[in-house]
């Protein structure tokens, strides 16, 4: 190491080290405080939501004390009492219910098909037995219970802190309760909050770091100016060599696999055709296993050639998109009866490879859309290159279909689905039409995402 490299090493370490002791110090006492933050809200939260959830059943208690303490225990005053607890409520998720003390359901205004129902054996999600939790409690003088149960508001099941007591001459319970679900989101904003500030203090402490780095790493560079931009012209250009190098061999082992197992398929396909024709002009029959053989073969180089082609379409890198996309239409319409044609309007244009392979896939799967689905007597593919951009679109004339019925079925229009994303993956739109006189698909890549990356 040259003595220049020693003194700026020298001059760096101890202030990161200093740096980064001082980083880890903020962040241990953000934490901390925040921790105790969150401790603190927490109980005055709870406290304060205890206090009104006492103030609650003491306020309806008030509403049927007449009727208890008027000593009366005929069915019609407790069907008064019952009616006056329902028609008390706070907020969109405030009710009142009572419960005899063996678990029935009484009164639930918030859920009256669980009146007359016993709920001694109910469980919450978490396993507790609420309705016996809320009976011990009462019977205990009254106090607090937390339990899980499912929010009006929402349908959905949330944390609940709820308050009960008794009328013991009547044998019922009567309570209500307070969901937590808004405490949770209270403290996860906190956490988010907290968690914000850690990260800009330590961006703050990152920044100061990084300037007097700069500042120090500066001093270094003046000394040895030249000698850093001699190297650094080097490595880059041993970079753009091995990228190059390794683009290169990628290539080059890309044509040998599918040249040389498409020449020794073929090689051996030709040898037992031989071998059959041979046979043949002696006039004895060929080995059934030849056959297979052949067939096995044949069946081979189509599979080869096929994932060749879907992996990577040689076309594309050979001829260009309009020629790929006129050779397709062509192969097309040879394989049934569909007509196709191919248009290419405006000046060709090189592509970035993921363009124009976007564009490949898209009309390969409108095609074979067409010919699966459309019943159409030709189809038309169109590409325009525009100075906005480049625009495709393949259409047919076949029967239509239901666009927005088939968008809403996950189990249909896949094929569809995959287009949109093609597309959208390179930075275009997607547009598709469809009707009784037939469907059209329009995929624009605007000039901005045409240029070299």
């Amino acid at each position: 190491m040259k003595l220049r490299t020693k003194i700026v090493a020298l001059a760096v370490a101890p202030l990161l080290v200093a740096l980064v002791l001082v980083a880890l110090a903020v962040r241990h006492q953000e934490r901390d405080l925040a921790q105790r933050e969150r401790a603190l809200i927490e109980q005055t939260y709870m406290a304060q939501r205890r206090s009104e959830l006492r103030s609650y059943v003491e306020l309806a208690l008030s509403t049927v004390r007449p009727l208890y303490d008027a000593g009366q225990d005929d069915e019609a005053t407790r069907t008064e009492a019952l009616r006056r607890l329902a028609a008390l409520d706070y907020g969109d998720d405030g009710y009142f219910f009572v419960y005899d003390l063996q678990g029935r359901s009484l009164m639930h205004s918030r859920q009256p098909d669980l009146v007359g129902q016993n709920l001694w054996a109910l469980r919450d999600p978490e396993g507790r037995f609420t309705i016996q939790d809320l009976l011990a409690q009462a019977r205990d003088g009254g106090g607090y219970v937390e339990y899980q149960w499912r929010k009006p508001s929402s349908a959905q099941t949330a944390p609940k802190l709820g308050y009960v007591t008794t009328l013991p001459r009547w044998n019922w319970m009567v309570g209500t309760g307070l969901y937590l679900d808004d405490i949770e989101a209270t403290m996860q904003a906190l956490d988010r909050q907290v968690s914000s500030n850690v990260t800009t203090t330590m961006l703050w402490i990152a920044g100061i770091a990084a300037l007097c780095l700069g500042v120090v790493s500066a001093a270094g560079l003046l000394l040895n100016l030249s000698e850093h931009r001699v190297a650094e012209a080097k490595l880059r250009l041993l970079a753009r060599q091995v990228v190059q190098s390794q683009e290169e061999e990628r290539g080059h082992l890309a044509r040998e696999l599918h040249d040389g197992t498409s020449q020794t398929l073929v090689s051996a396909k030709l040898l037992i055709e031989s071998a059959v024709d041979a046979l043949e002009r002696a006039r004895q029959n060929a080995p059934p296993a030849l056959g297979k053989a052949l067939q096995r073969l044949n069946d081979s180089l189509a599979e080869v050639r096929r994932i060749s082609h879907r992996l990577r379409p040689a076309l594309l890198d050979t001829l260009g998109l309009p020629a790929a996309l006129e050779r397709l239409g062509g192969e097309f319409a040879e394989e049934g009866a569909i007509a196709a044609s191919v248009t290419v309007e405006g000046p060709a244009r090189d592509l970035p490879e993921e363009v124009k392979t976007a564009l490949f896939r898209v009309t390969q799967e409108a095609l074979t859309n067409v010919r699966k689905h459309a019943r159409a007597r030709q189809v038309r593919i169109a590409l325009d290159f525009g100075a906005e951009g480049v625009r495709l679109e393949v259409s047919d004339d076949g029967i239509g279909f239901d666009v927005e019925a088939m968008q809403l079925d996950p189990r249909r229009g896949i094929g569809l689905r995959n287009m949109r994303e093609r597309v959208a993956s390179i930075g275009g739109s997607f547009d598709m039409r469809s009707g009784g006189g037939g469907t059209s698909i329009v995929a624009d890549v605007p000039a901005h995402s045409l240029e070299p990356a």
